[in-house]
């Protein structure tokens, strides 16, 4: 058992010796001269504007059913009231980054990872380097620092739509004004709810797109490597979104309570 548990060890620390070499190649490339605005903004695009219809309608859903599953047992307490109040704390601190986070680890860390990993198979990036291009301030800074940009951004856009989704499964069974339940929501939310999550949604698209790019820039040869570099991408930015999610709830227990 030993012998065999030596060769998993050495391979996961292998594994996270070439993470932090990849990082370290994207650190120094940030602040290489020639930022590829261009490319930054197609990715911003590429990653934001796409991704949008997904979050919208994920985030219309959830807000629409937490309010449906909520209100059964606000209603046997009496505490309808609080409705809107429970859904934005509840939206703003923890679902809304989440389940947007798992959402883009869905789409765009599987996109990134297959988009790279066949560019490494048909030799794209051996070629890019031969012609004296810097393919990791190319390929890996903008997509990562486009995701850090925009999960945040679309994180925002999805807790409000997810509101709004709130507003309608409230009114399915009450007759609530527009401005009486936002104005409930807005006023609810505090300092502590807030930044602290708009916060860890950057490191959630940060993750997102780290993993994406190590795992397509360093697939292996071969078309089988393409999809691997896709799932494991999912599967372990969907794992670092909840190890990053514990550690910032955490830190603002520590600082805030």
């Amino acid at each position: 058992m030993a012998e065999q548990a030596i060769p998993a060890w050495k391979k996961w620390l292998e594994g996270i010796g070439e993470q932090g070499v990849f990082f370290t190649r994207f650190v120094r490339n940030i602040f290489a001269g020639g930022f590829e605005w261009s490319e930054f903004m197609r990715q911003c695009y590429e990653i934001g504007y796409k991704s949008l219809t997904l979050v919208g309608i994920t985030s219309f859903i959830m807000g629409l059913v937490l309010i449906l599953q909520l209100r059964p047992t606000m209603v046997d307490f009496g505490a309808e009231s609080m409705l809107p109040r429970t859904l934005s704390i509840a939206l703003i601190r923890e679902i809304g980054p989440v389940i947007t986070a798992i959402i883009c680890a869905g789409k765009i860390a599987s996109s990134i990872g297959a988009e790279l990993g066949s560019m490494k198979v048909t030799e794209q990036i051996d070629a890019m380097e031969v012609s004296g291009a810097n393919p990791v301030q190319y390929l890996v800074v903008t997509r990562i620092i486009a995701t850090a940009f925009m999960v945040p951004l679309l994180t925002l856009i999805g807790d409000v739509i997810g509101l709004f989704g709130g507003y309608i499964a409230i009114n399915l069974t009450d007759d609530t004004s527009f401005y009486l339940y936002f104005h409930k929501c807005i006023a609810s939310i505090e300092f502590i709810d807030f930044i602290p999550a708009f916060i860890k949604t950057i490191f959630f698209g940060f993750a997102i797109g780290f993993v994406g790019c190590y795992k397509g820039y360093n697939s292996n040869k071969g078309t089988e490597s393409v999809g691997i570099a896709a799932n494991s991408a999912v599967v372990t930015a969907s794992l670092w979104i909840f190890v990053i999610d514990a550690i910032a709830v955490q830190i603002t227990n520590l600082l805030y309570y």
